[in-house]
């Protein structure tokens, strides 16, 4: 059998797949097994923050497999001590419980959101706000907190405990909070699965004025949006606001399992011995390649990212059959005249590899792509995006 047959007969059927078979990668190129390469622009979901087989990053990882690689959370660990000391120092937020993935960060931030709200203000005030059409996690509860009805009606019943309020509708989020007992408003800054929708400033400036006068915590979503993918280190910071705790994934570990949900001041001491663990969490080979990474997103490196996206969006905003691009930072969107399955197509065929939100073509490039491959790659993309 061949690595699709075996794969279709042993695997879950969990996944639409692209006829493609991926062999070997470095940095924003990828070759498959006949050879073909590509340029990489979807980086494993938001994953490979520089790429594939980054050397800095795989010495790193392949030192700590030399050293220690898994040890219980019953005993410390220097790469996890370091990272957590990375993350606080550079948002000044003070503690960091860490998972293996998204939905985990989220379940804990949730778990702590609900603790204090109960301990502070009682047990009845549990609810916790989310956007609609915005993604948390496929788990039973982050799934519940997922605004979007199309990934619940399999699952049933769900997690109770969460109302949902339409994206940048200031009146709407007022109401819920006169209305309901509320443990926290929780959000992505920009909604990926969602269709890569970023909120208004006015919105946000909204959510953090109502949490403030009624003692309710923020909660940002940075799984996607996190680790310089949105010009900022996170996506928070494009809006001069601080989340009383945020969740993030993805990126972090540059292509290991990491998660990690991030305190603030108000809820750093909210988790005691027992309340929360992770076998996994604090990985100490997740946890170095991740202060690699980390260490890596420097001002100057977001600053570039920033200037790509611009020019990304200017070469695509007049091109034909784009009817609007939408995002921030290497977290793109593109709205296409032709059905976006088929501009995806067309660019894998050119050797340019994107994905999709909603029915939006998708880009997520590396961090650090070089200009000339990712010039090459919208060259492309605008191609495809022409009407036949």
């Amino acid at each position: 059998m061949n690595i699709k047959e075996k794969d279709n007969l042993y695997i879950a059927n969990t996944y639409a797949r692209f006829p493609l078979v991926l062999k070997e990668g470095k940095g924003s190129a990828v070759w498959d097994e006949d050879g073909k390469e590509y340029i990489d622009l979807g980086t494993g979901i938001a994953v490979n923050t520089f790429g594939f087989s980054d050397s800095e990053w795989v010495n790193a990882v392949t030192k700590q497999l030399n050293t220690l690689q898994h040890t219980s959370n019953l005993y410390f660990s220097e790469p996890c001590a370091d990272l957590a000391e990375m993350l606080c120092s550079r948002t000044g937020m003070k503690k960091v419980f860490f998972s293996n993935s998204g939905a985990e960060a989220n379940e804990c931030a949730i778990k702590v959101a609900r603790k204090y709200a109960a301990e502070k203000k009682g047990a009845e005030y549990n609810t916790i706000i989310t956007l609609k059409n915005s993604f948390h996690g496929r788990t039973i509860t982050t799934l519940a907190a997922t605004g979007q009805d199309v990934f619940h009606k399999d699952f049933l019943p769900l997690t109770d405990g969460f109302i949902y309020c339409e994206a940048n509708n200031c009146e709407e989020l007022k109401r819920l909070v006169e209305t309901n007992k509320i443990a926290a408003i929780m959000f992505e800054t920009v909604q990926g699965e969602g269709g890569v929708l970023p909120l208004t400033d006015e919105f946000v400036k909204t959510i953090f004025e109502i949490a403030k006068a009624n003692d309710i915590l923020t909660i940002a979503d940075e799984v996607q949006t996190g680790n310089g993918r949105t010009g900022k280190l996170y996506g928070y910071m494009n809006y001069g606001v601080k989340p009383d705790i945020f969740s993030t994934a993805k990126g972090l570990g540059g292509g290991l399992p990491l998660g990690a949900t991030v305190l603030g001041e108000k809820v750093e001491n909210v988790l005691n011995p027992g309340s929360h663990g992770s076998t996994f969490g604090g990985n100490p080979v997740a946890c170095a390649g991740a202060v690699n990474i980390l260490s890596r997103i420097t001002d100057e490196l977001l600053n570039e990212v920033a200037e790509k996206s611009q020019y990304i969006v200017e070469k695509l905003s007049n091109a034909k059959g784009v009817k609007s691009v939408s995002g921030k930072g290497f977290m793109l969107g593109i709205e296409t005249e032709k059905d976006a399955g088929s501009v995806i197509a067309e660019c894998q065929k050119n050797g340019v590899l994107v994905i999709k939100a909603k029915n939006k073509v998708r880009l997520l490039p590396a961090l650090n792509i070089p200009m000339e491959l990712l010039e090459k790659a919208i060259d492309v993309i605008i191609e495809a995006c022409k009407e036949n």
